[in-house]
């Protein structure tokens, strides 16, 4: 099932124009408030890129810019990055929106907080062809609503993948050397790390595989994950955010994630690890397979070659993640913040997103007749860290992307969509620690004492 495909390598990066009115600060401060002064600025306020210093958002606010300038318009964008986590900086934007005391124009949102923002008044509702023109990804594009009206325009997308070290499989004896295109099942993914755990690797090897269990976010994209592999067409809220679970179904979901997460398989360190823990420890060999997101391709092809690396469907269902932009409803600059964001989801720059090593949101970057206007010679990587290492197909893009990432995305689920996400993911975290933490209860009392639980977080 894992075939190596034969695809032609070719680098591709991203040129990094000249700043024509320069970014967020240093530090990442969100150092905003003289834009109520300046009429003229447009600032987006969002979380850090994670193609490094001078991403490829920077690059892309750049080039508007530009375009901007010579037109005469008498408009820049300026990006500021917020720092801290995600829930750090959702608290940290709904604070300033709340109070107004920071003169933020656009936001990044994660996915899950358009609701919240939505119902709070916070944000404002934008074109429908934004979202609906036909190329934007169906799943994807769902994000982008709440209570029947668009609020946000996706931006780069995110999607559970699993990644695995070709070599130790081949150690084994496992004939399974490239990245698949099919969805291996979990069963399948079991059979070779008990394959592994016969004829271990050398070194640093210590389990079959690791993901993201912490008391974090990370325990909620699992357990939906699990949830919505055991229950067909599982929906924990209805389509105005309530609660609509059963005891049954959290049951069949729990054992599913108890399966995953059983010790036969899984490196204990996971109940402990967010992404960069998990991360390093799947780069420094401890493990052979590792659940994670598209933004650690380029980062892990740094470390290992084609030949140690491979990446594939998440076995069962995958959740869906990413970043949506929004002008908020304080903006005095909102039509022409509604103007840079068509231009930052627009085509060209949603391939940029994905040269860069973002999941695009839409179809036609995935496609030949898409090129990202800024590419230039493959001398260095988008970080500027030396030499891009990342497989590419014959026509620039990560050699994944058509084969695995997009597949992967049309067929992601959402996490529970309401104003009270924030409510739930904390509820879902307490409510599953004893899974992490051991002595935990039987699946069916687990399953109620979780229901009881969210029953009271989301009101139905």
């Amino acid at each position: 099932m894992f075939r190596r495909p034969a695809a032609l390598l070719a680098l591709l990066t991203l040129l990094v124009l000249p700043a024509c009115t320069g970014g967020g600060d240093g530090a990442g401060t969100p150092a905003a408030s003289s834009a109520k002064d300046t009429p003229g600025v447009i600032v987006v306020a969002g979380g850090r890129d994670v193609t490094g210093k001078n991403g490829v958002r920077q690059q892309l606010i750049d080039a508007w810019n530009l375009r901007e300038q010579r037109t005469g318009s008498g408009y820049r964008a300026r990006l500021v990055e917020l720092p801290g986590s995600a829930d750090e900086q959702r608290s940290q934007l709904l604070g300033a929106l709340q109070s107004g005391s920071a003169a933020y124009d656009v936001v990044n949102l994660d996915v899950t907080w358009v609701p919240e923002f939505a119902a709070a008044g916070l944000i404002r509702t934008l074109p429908e062809e934004l979202v609906d023109d036909g190329d934007v990804i169906g799943s994807v594009a769902e994000t982008a609503r709440w209570d029947g009206d668009v609020y946000a325009v996706p931006f780069n997308s995110d999607v559970g993948l699993l990644y695995y070290r070709r070599d130790y499989l081949e150690r084994a004896g496992v004939e399974r050397s490239g990245p698949s295109t099919d969805r291996p099942t979990w069963e399948e993914l079991q059979e070779l790390v008990e394959a592994l755990e016969a004829r271990p690797a050398q070194g640093s090897y210590r389990k079959g595989w690791t993901t993201q269990l912490a008391a974090y976010e990370g325990r909620t994209v699992n357990a939906v994950e699990a949830f919505a592999s055991a229950v067909e067409d599982l929906a924990l809220v209805d389509g105005d955010g309530h609660y609509t679970g059963t005891v049954e179904e959290l049951t069949e979901g729990i054992a599913e994630l108890r399966r995953r997460t059983a010790t036969p398989y899984t490196l204990q360190d996971a109940h402990r690890s967010d992404e960069a823990g998990s991360l390093s420890d799947f780069e420094e060999g401890r493990t052979a397979f590792l659940r994670h997101w598209p933004y650690v391709y380029p980062a892990l092809h740094r470390t290992f070659t084609e030949e140690q690396l491979g990446v594939a469907p998440l076995p069962g269902r995958a959740v869906l993640g990413g970043q949506n932009l929004a002008v908020t409803g304080a903006s005095q600059r909102s039509g022409k913040a509604v103007e840079l964001i068509a231009y930052l989801t627009g085509r060209e720059s949603e391939r940029c997103l994905l040269d860069a090593g973002f999941a695009a949101t839409r179809v036609s970057a995935y496609g030949d007749g898409v090129r990202c206007p800024t590419a230039a010679a493959p001398s260095a990587s988008p970080t500027g860290e030396g030499a891009d290492r990342v497989p590419r197909d014959g026509g620039g893009r990560p050699a994944y992307a058509r084969t695995v990432l997009l597949p992967a995305l049309k067929d992601a689920v959402h996490r529970p969509r309401t104003p009270l996400y924030g409510a739930f993911t904390q509820t879902l975290i307490a409510g599953l620690a004893p899974l992490s933490d051991g002595g935990a209860p039987g699946d069916r009392e687990l399953a109620r004492r979780l229901d009881e639980a969210l029953r009271e977080a989301l009101p139905d």
